[in-house]
């Protein structure tokens, strides 16, 4: 959430910094909803001042035995009032609250200009990509001899799906195991185990809700009832449609996880947590649901977008102090990930214009795959500051201090799928066979290479 004391003290500032990101600032519509909660405020402190006021006579007269009940008519008006008045304040507040949950976070200092990924600055590189000698195929005629079956995962469900058996199967398996092996053995990640089903308010306080609504699966029914259904957000039923964005109407709704991200994130929502005990470093595998919309026509052949995926998660709570230092620190934890399968890949900054609407810094690392002869994104790492904190109230206590807001980052450690894809096309031999990168090994009986027949 935008820090509304920033937005009230240098709100031209926020709206040059938000235009950057090609999102316009409406600072009309903030003065009016400014103006009239201000304006509730001053009726109301005027109000509770002029009962004190009342009060006070009261307690003097009832001293001097003196009748009070005219002021007693007085002092319960004024508490009619003032009741009043606070459900106006409520709606005042909440009126304010809604617009700005729609506001982005503004971009650090340091995020060049731009609208779109053209305008992102490539950092650095890793690895060249290998000279075949014979004709490179891509990830669906690769795995379709080794267990990747589009077609049946298409009957059970429909389209963006995939099934996997056999040694396909075991080496996703592997890779997202040599993951969680990196994360939590060398890079001091905790792993976590989470529901794959999170609350309307989780997802609000990461940022997905309301903006990303339509990104979403929702369960209709299921958690309150026998009966059971997920589909689509779109086709949400009509009793949802006005409710608040955030708040008690959305701890009764239920989603799938876009991304572990949502779950690891909250985990210290509404929370004060000790200083000493920063950062705070939590690492998770599981499947992610996308509906995918406005993806239409966009990488339809292969597991490269898909409604299901597997993902490991990085996410890390720190002090402020130290977030931008722990962004690039999360970078090279997934950077390591690809040298251990030994995938060429390139470190790109984004521009304001193509990042994240929770992110105020992101780095996108981006996998060659041969199939495609381009790079492709595998991970996406992000700063989000205290914009996720500031919506899920998640804060820290200093020594001898007042309570702050923390620091929020999520980075993927990688995209499991998207990495074997990596595996499959960037290893594949002349024979059929794949060759198994040194890290994976280990994971897989010690074989070196993947056949269609075996390991």
């Amino acid at each position: 959430m935008l820090d509304i004391a920033l937005l009230r003290k240098q709100p031209d500032l926020v709206a040059e910094r938000l235009a950057k990101r090609a999102f316009p600032l409406d600072l009309d519509q903030f003065q009016r909803l400014e103006s009239s909660r201000r304006s509730l405020q001053v009726e109301t402190e005027h109000l509770q001042s002029q009962r004190n006021a009342l009060s006070k006579q009261i307690g003097q007269r009832k001293a001097k035995g003196e009748d009070v009940s005219e002021l007693m008519e007085q002092v319960a008006f004024i508490g009619a009032s003032l009741d009043a008045l606070s459900k106006r304040n409520d709606h005042a507040q909440e009126a304010l609250s809604e617009w700005l949950s729609h506001i982005p976070n503004p971009p650090h200092e340091s995020v060049p200009d731009g609208r779109d990924s053209d305008h992102n600055l490539e950092v650095r590189r890793w690895g060249t990509p290998r000279s075949f000698d014979f004709e490179v195929k891509d990830h669906v005629a690769i795995g379709e001899t080794i267990g990747l079956d589009f077609e049946t995962a298409t009957h059970l469900t429909g389209s963006r799906f995939v099934l996997m058996r056999g040694v396909i199967a075991r080496l996703h398996r592997a890779i997202a195991s040599l993951m969680l092996d990196t994360h939590t053995l060398e890079h001091g990640y905790q792993e976590c185990y989470t529901p794959y089903i999170v609350n309307g308010q989780t997802l609000f306080g990461t940022g997905q809700l309301p903006k990303f609504e339509e990104d979403l699966f929702e369960i209709n029914r299921g958690l309150s009832t026998t009966a059971s259904s997920t589909h689509d957000v779109s086709t949400t039923d009509q009793k949802h449609q006005h409710e608040p964005l955030h708040g008690p109407a959305l701890r009764d709704r239920w989603f799938l996880i876009p991304t572990s991200e949502v779950s690891l994130t909250n985990l210290d929502a509404d929370k004060i947590v000790d200083a000493a005990s920063l950062p705070i470093r939590l690492t998770a595998h599981t499947p992610c649901f996308r509906s995918e919309a406005g993806s239409h026509g966009r990488d339809t052949r292969g597991m490269i977008r898909q409604h299901q995926f597997d993902k490991v998660e990085m996410v890390q709570l720190v002090h402020p102090d130290a977030s931008y230092q722990a962004l690039e620190e999360m970078v090279q934890h997934a950077e390591t990930i690809l040298r251990k399968l030994e995938l060429p890949y390139r470190v790109m900054l984004l521009c304001a214009g193509d990042m994240g609407f929770a992110a105020s810094k992101t780095y996108d690392l981006e996998v060659w795959l041969p199939g495609q002869g381009a790079y492709r994104e595998i991970s996406s790492c992000s700063n989000c500051e205290s914009f996720q904190a500031r919506r899920m109230h998640a804060r820290f206590r200093p020594r001898d201090a007042k309570p702050e807001l923390l620091h929020s980052l999520n980075g993927s450690g990688l995209a499991v799928g998207r990495a074997l894809v990596g595996v499959l096309e960037n290893h594949q031999q002349a024979d059929g066979s794949i060759r198994i990168p040194e890290a994976l090994r280990p994971y897989l009986g010690g074989a070196e290479l993947l056949k269609p027949d075996g390991l």
